[in-house]
């Protein structure tokens, strides 16, 4: 027997009868053993899920499970295809053995894998003090329940909300409470909101909005307390500027902590930014040797990307968990030369105070912007992003028809300013500085992080821009 016909008789017989477990019932995992299925693998697979919940999505969540139009366990995700998988919900994953290949369970149970997927994403960064963050009213946002909680507190019309943090989730929750017609107050330690991902001349465009629809909009000031009456109730927050927001509910927007405690000790190359992987989703280890058994994929990636110097990219985003869970199932049933490679252009859309916005590419690995297509006084534009003279990013505000065109030029590498496509050209094309906030400026980190070319690397830095 040849060698290539040994090597794929051993592919044969892992699809067959090996053992995979996918760490996270989350939509990447779900999405992973689906593609692992349709790959032909027909051996035992298991899941493994810290919540009692079998895949949920979570973009309805911020949006409509809290105006009251979705009931957050109707948010199921479909399934495309029967699994045949054994489910381990309601049980976390608390250590790794890749000596011998054993994921450690919250129950003391070990489950042992031939091939094991880390789709284990993130969590909501909590209030720092705790005594603070236990006062009844004081909410975070990320899971199921997180959104249930939040949806019955604003339904029973709170006096004021207070919303911490002026990043994507804290700008959609306080446009969720102007449609409800409640009072909201934003507190954001940037210059303006959606700084971090989108920068300063976007973030003041989404400032005026937020005010023209009656947001009480706070920049450059965090809070520095939480205060509650005598029944535990939060009540008051002071901030930073001495000044003090009467609220009765609060939402700490915060950000997100990516889940790889449990990974304590494995030997990966797992910290702050997540997993270290190739572009093929395989695991590397704190060496940066890339692993055969262990894989990665959504939230809790980072990979390198080619359209970004090859930096490290960790993305939240849908459309990563779902094509990233692809290509990694994929590449755990094959061999060499047929790994697929995941070089998703990151894309994300957000709706708040009746705008979409929509934006492909990385925007803060540029250093430039400007406005190609519409209005910035109607609120319906594209605004493209270089870096050294070439497209890296565009965004749009009610005018995503175009990004597919931006998005071609940003996968070739074109010049910057770019060709506008259509007939709506602005009457000043001029490129000026994106205004991203200098490193260590606290504001939201954005949901595409570049984090340097170190893929063990457990203190990696957010660098959205040089001049």
């Amino acid at each position: 027997m040849t060698m290539s016909a040994t090597l794929a008789e051993l592919v044969r017989d892992f699809k067959a009868n090996g053992r995979i477990v996918i760490v996270g019932a989350s939509l990447a995992g779900l999405r992973a053993a689906e593609a692992l299925r349709e790959e032909g693998f027909s051996g035992s697979l298991t899941i493994i899920g810290d919540e009692p919940y079998e895949p949920y999505d979570r973009p309805p969540l911020s949006k409509q499970v809290l105006k009251g139009w979705v009931p957050a366990d109707h948010t199921l995700l479909p399934r495309f295809r029967e699994l045949d998988a054994q489910w381990r919900l309601g049980v976390a994953a608390t250590g790794l053995d890749r000596a011998t290949r054993q994921v450690r369970l919250a129950d003391g149970e070990q489950v042992p894998y031939h091939r094991l997927l880390i789709a284990t994403g993130t969590r909501a960064r909590q209030w720092p003090n705790p005594t603070e963050a236990a006062l009844e009213g004081v909410f975070s946002l990320r899971s199921r329940d997180d959104a249930a909680r939040l949806q019955r507190a604003l339904a029973e019309r709170p006096s004021r909300v207070l919303v911490i943090g002026g990043g994507f989730i804290g700008s959609e929750v306080a446009s969720v409470c102007r449609e409800l017609d409640i009072p909201v107050t934003v507190a954001e330690r940037g210059s303006a909101p959606l700084v971090g991902a989108l920068g300063g001349v976007i973030g003041e465009i989404a400032a005026e909005m937020q005010r023209d629809h009656g947001v009480d909009l706070r920049c450059g000031v965090g809070v520095s307390s939480l205060e509650g009456d005598t029944r535990g109730h939060v009540r008051r927050a002071r901030l930073s500027d001495g000044t003090t927001v009467e609220a009765d509910v609060v939402l700490a927007a915060l950000g997100s902590i990516r889940n790889v405690e449990w990974l304590e000790g494995s030997g990966l190359a797992a910290g702050f930014w997540g997993v270290g992987c190739d572009a093929g989703g395989r695991a590397f280890d704190i060496n940066g040797v890339v692993t055969d058994t262990v894989y990665v994929a959504g939230d809790v990636a980072r990979a390198p990307h080619v359209l970004y110097e090859y930096q490290f990219l960790a993305m939240e985003h849908w459309d990563n968990a779902v094509f990233g869970a692809e290509v990694a199932a994929h590449n755990m049933v094959s061999l060499e030369p047929d790994y697929r490679p995941h070089l998703l252009l990151p894309g994300f859309w957000s709706g708040q105070f009746g705008v979409n916005i929509k934006s492909v590419g990385v925007p803060p690995f540029g250093d430039e912007i400007v406005f190609t297509q519409g209005s910035v006084k109607e609120r319906r534009f594209v605004a493209a992003y270089g870096r050294r003279g070439r497209i890296v990013a565009a965004v749009s505000f009610d005018h995503g028809k175009w990004l597919e065109y931006y998005a071609r030029l940003i996968e070739q590498s074109a010049p910057f300013p770019p060709p506008p496509p259509g007939w709506d050209r602005p009457d000043v094309m001029k490129p000026v500085p994106a205004e991203f906030p200098a490193p260590g400026v606290p504001t939201a980190i954005p949901d595409v992080v570049l984090t340097g070319h170190d893929p063990s690397g457990r203190s990696a830095e957010f660098r959205p821009r040089g001049r």
